[in-house]
């Protein structure tokens, strides 16, 4: 004689089992392989020379260069001169500041501006483009207290968070099955 209680929690298990297996294959963001697996063949370091700057923006060329190189020293990428076996080449095309209003917050919105950017890397070996990604955001600052140095530093510091963010999604573009 079976159990009520026995059959309905085995099959509760099995359906949590099946569940977590099915999850799991959707792709909900988990990898089962080291990052950059996805480059292209060939390739296992890259040379990351100053971005070209298209904007009015001084020294975001820089900037989007240190975070990108950041990038591939983690994921233990980047090569020197003479080992590399490509170029990692980027293009900060567009800059903007524009006023906003953030949801939950009870100032008032002028205090408040977001600064949005959009740069273009690209893979490139023997003069030949083997991969190429386009990444863009947006992040948001407070403009300060009303004073002019206060608000750069402030609008300085979110281009830095920007940068980082874009260039690990663009490397991750450019490693990964995009």
């Amino acid at each position: 004689m079976s159990r009520p209680c026995a059959v309905v929690a085995r099959r509760l298990r099995i359906g949590v089992a099946v569940g977590m297996w099915v999850a799991a294959g959707a792709g909900c963001g988990y990898r089962l392989t080291p990052r950059g697996d996805g480059l292209p063949a060939g390739v296992t370091s890259l040379c990351a020379p100053v971005f070209i700057n298209e904007t009015a923006e001084p020294t975001l060329e820089v900037v989007f260069t240190r975070f990108l190189r950041q990038e591939l020293i983690r994921v233990g990428r980047l090569g020197s001169a003479e080992s590399c076996d490509a170029r990692v080449e980027g293009t900060v095309s567009w800059v903007a500041n524009t006023p906003t209003t953030v949801v939950g917050k009870t100032s008032s919105p002028g205090f408040f501006f977001r600064v949005s950017a959009r740069a273009r890397i690209r893979v490139v070996k023997d003069g030949q483009v083997l991969k190429q990604t386009e990444v863009a955001g947006t992040e948001d600052y407070l403009l300060g207290s009303g004073d002019i140095l206060e608000a750069e530093a402030n609008r300085q510091v979110a281009l830095e968070r920007l940068a980082e963010v874009l260039m690990r999604d663009g490397y991750d573009r450019l490693a990964g099955a995009w």
